[in-house]
């Protein structure tokens, strides 16, 4: 795959760069005939975003990985996680862990709420790398095409919960259990560790336009936390249900459960086992 120059330029310029390029030379990318994908992700700005979220990766968060080989190496997926640390961070940590432990390389799509795809140039440099907007049909043609996504089903409360709450599971969505059911893919619950004390917030006022809301946290950037990132063994609702189970709301809210006592389950075993919040 031909990168441009400019991109070419800047990964080379960055520690691991012909590493980088390889990288994302081996993805599986279904060109829509203008160098990206009908929902935008460039191999380009994938590359470009391996080799600077890399850096803040392995230099700032030094981010530990566990259990990675319960990623899928093939097919539909969801990783479906706790979601903190007021700035997204985490999700940027989780696609840059997901495309270094998996062969070949796969870009987790991470599955934005509303109000990403309508902030200016923000969304469209995230949807460069990979990031979608939630919509069902976003998640039917992602399912459908054989993708794997991250979705946090805390949401938007889970990033602007209060210090004071962190490490505890939010009101959790439902829709990731109907995706993986409807559309026969398994669930890998994970869990971050670290995220949650990154940024600590005073406050949160309401916000304008299609932000929902302003944090005020306690420091302007993350605090040099350590992640660890820990995922645990796929929950099979592909063989366990029919498509037509997603039509049944008892079905789907105690599948919703199953995942979401996972995700707890590893967040303990995760705080358990770390030796501190910077080590």
């Amino acid at each position: 795959m031909p990168f441009s120059p400019f991109v070419a330029r800047a990964v080379s310029k960055t520690l691991g760069g012909q590493v980088v390029r390889n990288r994302a030379s081996r993805l599986h990318f279904p060109d829509a005939g203008h160098g990206y994908d009908a929902f935008g992700l460039s191999p380009d700005y994938v590359a470009l975003g391996d080799a600077l979220a890399g850096v803040v990766y392995d230099k700032y968060f030094r981010v530990q990985s566990h259990g990675h080989e319960h990623i899928p190496k093939v097919g539909p997926a969801i990783l479906a996680g706790n979601h903190s640390g007021t700035l997204p961070f985490d999700a940027a940590m989780m696609w840059v862990d997901v495309l270094r432990h998996t062969e070949p390389p796969r870009v987790a799509r991470a599955v934005a709420d509303y109000f990403v795809p309508s902030l200016p140039f923000v969304s469209t440099l995230f949807a460069r790398c990979g990031v979608v907007g939630g919509s069902r049909g976003n998640a039917r043609a992602l399912m459908e095409a054989g993708e794997l996504l991250i979705i946090f089903p805390e949401g938007t409360p889970g990033i602007s919960k209060p210090f004071s709450k962190r490490y505890q599971l939010q009101d959790w969505r439902q829709g990731h259990c109907e995706m993986a059911i409807r559309y026969r893919a398994p669930v890998v619950p994970f869990a971050v560790i670290g995220a949650e004390e990154q940024m600590p917030q005073l406050a949160t006022l309401p916000g304008f336009g299609p932000i929902p809301l302003i944090p005020i946290p306690a420091t302007l950037l993350p605090m040099p936390v350590r992640y660890h990132i820990c995922y645990g063994e796929p929950i099979p609702l592909d063989k366990e249900f029919t498509p037509e189970d997603a039509d049944d709301p008892t079905i789907v809210k105690e599948a919703a459960l199953r995942v979401k006592a996972a995700v707890q389950e590893l967040l303990a075993y995760g705080l358990k086992q770390r030796k501190g919040i910077f080590k």
